[in-house]
Parts: C-alpha cells; structure tokens; sequence
C-alpha cells in the first residue's frame, strides 16, 4: 500500500456504485483516512456498527419505536409490564435533512457488517438506488490491507 492515499478511485467507486463492501486490516485505522478523503470530497460521513440495529429500513428511514431496558423494574399502573415504547427519528432520514447545502450527500459507514443477513445486504444495496443522496460502506471483512468492491459483488461471492 503506498504512504500516500489520495482516495480518488475509493470515492470514484462509490459515486458509481452507492454501496460498497470493504475489507480492512484488523488492527484498524486506515478506515480513518478514507472516511477523510470522503468528507474532504464533499460527502458527510456517519460512522454507525451493524450491532444491535434490528431492522435497517425502520432505523434508517422511517420512525420506529423502541423500549429501552427495564432493569428489572416494571410499572405497576396502566401502561405495558415491560416500560413505555419511545419513538425515535429516522438516522439517515433526518441526517439527510440536516446537510449543508453544499452537501455531496451522506455516507453511511457500517462496521461489522459481517454479521447481518443477505437481505440486509440487499436492502443496503438498494437504499442508494431509492435515496440517491445515501452511499453505503459495510465493513465485510478482514485483509491484510485495504480494498473494496460493489456491495453487489460481495453477495456473489458469498
């Protein structure tokens, strides 16, 4: 890999594709000077992990209600045994509405995206095609260095 990275065929492929999956080196950091040269290109960056996300298309881009743990306290009133549901706003929805107008648009950038499903995957490839403002960047794997292919090409590998 050369000292210097200028980024441009990573950005290039991501203008073309919207959604791309990348293997990086375990031990971590040069993720860091890629999501650089995004945001240096234009683009607003949200670093989120696939951990946890239950169901992409409502945490991305409709409201959905969550209920937060209950730590073994319950309502004893009206309400559900288990606690309250809150609502929480669309993440990449309301970080679209949210941009400078000088925005490119938004990259999601999503670690350990080796553990969701193939129709995940398949929704993140699509999310680009409906929201042409939404690039999508899911960490796959691991390599000895950095490199990247369509999102697409990773499923057809697997």
């Amino acid at each position: 890999m050369p000292l210097i990275v200028t980024g441009k065929s990573f950005i290039r492929d991501l203008e073309k594709f919207g959604a791309l999956g990348v293997y990086v080196p375990l031990e971590g950091g040069i993720e860091g000077r890629f999501q650089r040269r995004v945001r240096a290109a234009g683009y607003q960056t949200l670093n989120i992990t696939a951990r946890g996300l239950g169901d992409l298309a409502a945490y991305l881009t409709t409201v959905h209600g969550v209920r937060p743990p209950h730590l073994g306290k319950k309502n004893i009133d009206q309400g559900a045994a288990v606690g309250d549901v809150y609502f929480i706003p669309p993440i990449a929805s309301y970080e679209l509405e949210t941009l400078p107008a000088n925005s490119k648009g938004l990259v999601l950038w999503i670690m350990e995206g080796h553990i969701l499903s193939r129709q995940e995957k398949q929704y993140l490839i699509n999310l680009p095609k409906t929201e042409p403002r939404i690039k999508v960047v899911l960490e796959v794997g691991g390599d000895r260095y950095i490199h990247w292919e369509s999102l697409e090409d990773t499923l057809v590998a697997a």
